[in-house]
């Protein structure tokens, strides 16, 4: 299977579109004020809760492809460079959890409405960008590993750079965050005006949350190029019912019967694999 340089374009295509339609839908039905809400409070309410929760599982799913992808063409290089295995071995295995623990997070943030339960959101929130965070961390520092045997220099700064956007706002996030809900004293945090206390410091969480996420999207979409000269094969599908009679003849039709195992099998032709 190839054409894997589609995998970070879809994601990165999936989740902008998402947010973006999310946003203008939830202002739509008046359940948000135009005014740089949170993502995750545009997707509060439904209908567009139920859309955002069901496009944001697909792009969980597709963002864990990805993941895996970039761990095994590491494995893979490893193997191949004695160099590679021992400087990036390790932070390889290490990212593919902390990757898939990030995707395990916006699935949660996603299905687990502030509103409904917020300790779930929060704890979801927190895997999402805190080991979202670190997995970029990681893959710009195997990049520099990497080098001169995949990718460039070049790409390799750009992912530092985008791991250091990542991490400032999303420090700016927690913190203005905390302090604007214990200034907030209006009715509805979804609905925030600026009479309701700690107007800047929501201002700047929202934005701020806006940035980590499309600075996220951005990471993922650096993979293009290296996804262009990856190819998957179909995975081997043993049948263990045949293995166990390493005798059979496949090219018998009444050598073999599933209904019947007792059967003495015919002519050795060693083991059947359907890949």
């Amino acid at each position: 299977m190839s054409y894997l340089h589609l995998l970070p374009i879809s994601v990165y295509l999936l989740f902008q579109v998402t947010f973006l339609g999310t946003y203008i839908a939830a202002i739509i039905q008046g359940h948000v004020v135009p005014a740089i809400p949170y993502i995750s409070d545009a997707a509060t309410y439904s209908p567009e809760s139920c859309v955002f929760g069901q496009l944001i599982n697909m792009g969980c799913v597709l963002l864990g492809i990805v993941v895996y992808v970039r761990y095994r063409q590491i494995h893979v290089l490893c193997d191949f460079h004695a160099d590679l295995r021992e400087s990036a071995g390790k932070l390889n295995s290490r990212a593919l959890w902390v990757g898939f623990g990030s995707c395990l997070g916006i699935s949660i943030v996603a299905n687990f409405q502030e509103t409904n339960v917020r300790v779930v959101h929060l704890v979801g929130a927190f895997l999402c960008f805190g080991l979202g965070t670190v997995y970029f961390w990681i893959q710009a520092i195997i990049s520099y590993y990497l080098q001169p045997y995949v990718g460039s220099m070049f790409k390799a700064h750009v992912r530092l750079f985008l791991s250091v956007v990542c991490t400032i706002f999303f420090i700016v996030v927690a913190v203005t965050g905390v302090i604007s809900h214990i200034l907030f004293h209006g009715e509805d945090p979804r609905k925030w005006y600026p009479s309701d206390g700690g107007w800047k410091y929501h201002v700047a969480s929202s934005i701020s949350e806006w940035i980590v996420a499309t600075t996220f999207c951005f990471y993922i979409l650096t993979f293009t190029d290296e996804f262009r000269s990856l190819s998957v094969d179909h995975p081997t599908l043993r049948i263990l019912e045949y293995e166990i009679h390493t005798d059979v003849n496949i090219m018998d039709p009444e050598a073999y019967s599933p209904l019947a195992p007792s059967t003495p099998p015919p002519t050795p032709q060693g083991n059947v694999v359907l890949l």
